[in-house]
């Protein structure tokens, strides 16, 4: 199956995508699919590897050590749009916290969370490079935000290192789970990713044309308008209210 949606798939451990943006080293590629099998998750994605071909290099291969299927089965896509399409929910794993951007839960906090959202579709863990982590449009792509509070003295994680204690911390967050509630179905009402980004644009374009955001001094108003949207978790019918109203505000303001 090359969809990065899995429709058939059910329950937190088959829902949850684990995406590395740009990673240099094949050997953490390889090292985080087998953090991610250790703990019963198998969805790797790869967003522009610096490598080519980076699932056949050698030194992947061997830091899998076992998890050769999860590292064979990853999905190599261009984007951060292409790996979120069809998410939910999604959290930022950053070294630092931002003053702008989503709101900001520890990583059980987040994995708590997950274990709510996953009944929605599908979710995503993103992980930034290893040199430079996540860019600040990233971040703002995404839902929420955690950061590992390491040891300030020492707080350099490797990159796999990263991947094994959010999927560990989620591994405990579905196997506590009630009765039920770590399988996806239900509410159809959640809007995605990509419904949420094509709201974002949409509003943009009607408070440029409003005159109310200036695009060369936006002074961090969509950021902004990012994070309070993304506290309230869009459902899909809100998503169409808001693009109506983006609508006809740019179809009164074009008219003489």
């Amino acid at each position: 199956m090359n969809s990065l949606d899995s429709p058939n798939l059910s329950g937190g451990f088959t829902s949850t995508r684990f995406v590395l943006v740009e990673p240099s080293h094949p050997g953490n590629v390889g090292a985080a699919a087998r953090a991610l099998k250790t703990m019963g998750f198998a969805r790797l994605v790869l967003v522009a590897p610096r490598v080519p071909d980076v699932k056949n290099q050698p030194e992947a291969i061997a830091m899998a050590s076992g998890a050769d299927d999860v590292l064979a089965s990853a999905h190599v896509v261009d984007t951060l749009a292409h790996a979120l399409t069809g998410v939910h929910w999604s959290v930022a794993l950053t070294a630092r916290l931002r003053e702008y951007g989503p709101p900001q839960l520890p990583p059980r906090g987040a994995a708590e969370r997950a274990r709510e959202f996953v009944r929605r579709g599908d979710i995503a863990f993103v992980f930034g490079n290893e040199r430079t982590g996540l860019s600040n449009a990233d971040v703002e792509r995404c839902s929420a935000l955690a950061h590992i509070p390491a040891n300030p003295a020492y707080s350099s994680l490797n990159l796999a290192q990263a991947v094994q204690v959010l999927a560990y911390e989620l591994r405990l967050a579905f196997q506590t789970a009630p009765a039920g509630l770590a399988a996806v179905g239900g509410t159809e009402l959640s809007a995605s990713s990509d419904e949420i980004e094509g709201m974002y644009a949409h509003l943009e374009s009607a408070l440029v044309a409003l005159e109310f955001l200036d695009p060369e001094n936006p002074k961090k108003l969509m950021s902004r308008v990012r994070r309070l949207f993304a506290r309230s978790g869009l459902e899909r019918e809100e998503v169409n209210i808001l693009r109506g109203i983006a609508k006809h505000i740019l179809l009164r303001v074009k008219k003489p």
